[in-house]
């Protein structure tokens, strides 16, 4: 995440200086927003899953099936 960051404050020093690098710069970061959103969603699905396993509403093969097509789904493995 470090780094990402890095890269981030990179872009924006070079990207302002011209149109080119400020369309780059806003599509970089929209796509880091959008992954980040994508994330978060993902996150709290996880969160449901335990909630419902831990409840009893699920047994431990669905929780499994369920927590693994999550972890598939997601792009920070």
């Amino acid at each position: 995440m470090r780094n990402l960051s890095i890269a981030i404050m990179c872009l924006l020093i070079a990207g302002c200086s011209s149109t080119a690098g400020t369309a780059v710069l806003g599509g970089t970061v929209g796509a880091v927003g959008a992954g980040g959103g994508y994330e978060l969603h993902l996150k709290s699905q996880k969160n449901r899953v335990e909630e419902d396993f831990k409840a009893g509403r699920i047994d431990k093969r669905e929780y499994e099936i369920r927590k693994d097509q999550i972890a598939r789904d997601s792009l920070l493995q």
